[in-house]
């Protein structure tokens, strides 16, 4: 008789676990749904750091295919393109005690795209054990910025030896004023002698 008892904190795990793993599948939804019409690169990494989901944009910005991402290890992705060491310690260090990380650049060569710096923003979802990871392309930003930087420190540079030129033109100029104002006092001073020697003959 004992052996037809049902065992209520069994059943209650049970329920529990059946409630947890159908909100992580609704979250993982919703989630999903977002990051279908988000128009940055986005995944959706499991706590093992296996790709659950990614923006189209994603698949796009870095030539890769679903079929060859999803389920996949980050750190496999693109023959181990992604094996980054700032990636790992955003991921594994930071981001475990933080659970939200903002604009944390990384600056990568892939194979297939070249060097790239990227914005990483990383949210951890401890409740459903996820983590969302947008990245932001900055590379033409960040090379705007240097070509910018470069054409303003030209810039500076001629405008000091400009400065530089006028300053010692300026000092000529001066040096020759004051070689013409010389002379004039000079010639005033001869004419006067000239007059009076005039006068005593």
């Amino acid at each position: 008789m004992e052996d037809n008892k049902i065992n209520p904190p069994a059943d209650g795990a049970l329920q529990g676990a059946a409630e947890i793993k159908e909100s992580k599948e609704l979250a993982v939804h919703y989630m999903k749904t977002l990051v279908e019409v988000a128009r940055e690169s986005f995944l959706i990494l499991d706590s093992d750091l296996r790709v659950v989901s990614a923006s189209p944009t994603f698949y796009q910005r870095f030539q890769v295919l679903k079929e060859q991402t999803e389920n996949q290890l980050l750190y496999n992705l693109g023959n181990g393109q992604w094996n980054i060491p700032e990636l790992k310690s955003l991921l594994e260090e930071i981001l475990p005690e933080k659970k939200n990380v903002t604009d944390y650049e990384v600056e990568h060569t892939f194979e297939t795209i070249g060097r790239k710096i990227i914005l990483l923003n990383a949210s951890q979802i401890d409740s459903v054990q996820l983590i969302i990871l947008a990245m932001e392309d900055v590379t033409e930003k960040k090379n705007l910025e240097g070509k910018l930087a470069g054409y303003t420190k030209d810039l500076e540079v001629k405008i000091e030896q400009r400065t530089a030129e006028l300053a010692s033109r300026i000092e000529e100029l001066e040096t020759l004023n004051k070689t013409m104002v010389g002379r004039e006092l000079k010639m005033v001073e001869l004419k006067k002698e000239n007059e009076e020697l005039k006068s005593r003959v």
